[in-house]
């Protein structure tokens, strides 16, 4: 496929964006967990969202399209996740992987897992870590690299645990893995990363605590034992794939571009906030909720830009904007400046 890219002096338009791929994947694994029949609209179908639906499958849910972004998903319930018969490959798929290891932990199953070249490189120690703490076993040698198992256990023991850099994939493994774990799971974060499984966890029935630790910070807890029910949602739009479509409506000569249906989340805003630092003054109409989440219309039209200093406290919530952020930054005047980012680095 070869593709071929022109300058235009106008870029306007209105458009919809895609369903937000970090819940289209919580989507499949909770639907695939609950008791029931859920039903999802505007789920994103890309290929490492499909992975997260082929494993539910390989693991005893049933998970079927039904039309363009429309799927249904019938739980386990009460019957748990089941042993899978091949290995459970993710392709390039960090969040699917990841979430994956703490859902199977509880489990009385030994599911083997790997993907493509580049996750087979990414560490995954910082996932496995927690998980031994709580009791889990797996195979995974010093390096903590794919491809290896997950040795389930139905003793999990419930932790309190600080990652020692924010992360919302670390978050995610642990609470889906104190879902089986004997007591309270706690997660503390110095700085508050993406909320979308405490949100959606409680969509579906189960009770998670959260309270503010300091001006940043946050403790989320689960207890053990709670099962999930199925649900009806919609999901909302990408905050991710819209900062592109946003940042061309800025930098376009004569930029005039409406995003419909973003999700508006202040663990996933930070993009926005910095774009507004910079000059772009973006305007948003409220457009109701989906899946818990409060949705907006984003308008972007062409600004001038100086180049800032990204806030800290904003890395976290914007960790998958930085690319689109560097060409902003390369456009703006003067210098723009970002600490903070470890995250990147895996």
């Amino acid at each position: 496929m070869v593709w071929t890219s022109r300058p235009v002096k106008s870029l306007k338009g209105v458009i919809r964006a895609p369903g937000d791929k970090s819940c289209s994947h919580r989507a499949l694994i909770f639907g695939g967990l609950a008791a029931g029949k859920s039903r999802f609209t505007g789920l994103l179908d890309g290929e490492d969202v499909l992975r997260t639906g082929w494993a539910m499958e390989a693991l005893g849910a049933t998970v079927k399209q039904t039309g363009p972004g429309a799927w249904e998903v019938t739980g386990v319930g009460e019957k748990g996740l089941t042993q899978p018969t091949k290995v459970l490959d993710f392709g390039n798929s960090g969040t699917g992987s990841r979430l994956m290891m703490g859902l199977v932990s509880g489990y009385p199953i030994n599911v083997e897992m790997t993907g493509d070249e580049s996750l087979r490189s990414r560490p995954m120690n910082r996932i496995l870590k927690p998980l031994r703490l709580m009791r889990g076993l797996d195979t995974a040698g010093p390096d903590g690299q794919l491809p290896f198992a997950i040795v389930g256990t139905e003793s999990l023991k419930a932790i309190t645990y600080v990652p020692p850099i924010a992360s919302a994939q670390v978050k995610s493994a642990v609470m889906l893995a104190g879902l089986n774990a004997e007591g309270t799971t706690i997660v503390e974060e110095a700085r508050q990363t993406r909320d979308h499984t405490e949100r959606m966890l409680r969509g579906f029935g189960v009770e998670v605590g959260t309270e503010r630790i300091g001006t940043e910070g946050v403790r989320v807890s689960l207890a053990g034992g709670q099962m999930l029910s199925a649900i009806d949602a919609a999901i909302p739009g990408d905050p991710s794939s819209a900062a592109f479509l946003v940042a061309a409506g800025i930098l376009s000569p004569q930029g005039d571009v409406m995003v419909e249906g973003v999700m508006s989340n202040l663990t996933r805003s930070g993009f926005y906030d910095v774009a507004n630092l910079m000059g772009a003054h973006l305007g948003a109409e409220e457009m109701g909720d989906a899946a818990g989440e409060r949705l907006i219309n984003i308008h972007a039209g062409s600004a001038h830009l100086s180049g800032k200093a990204v806030p800290e406290r904003l890395v976290p919530s914007m960790i998958d904007e930085f690319p689109i952020l560097g060409v902003m930054a390369a456009f703006a005047d003067g210098e723009t400046i970002v600490i903070g980012a470890e995250e990147l680095r895996v």
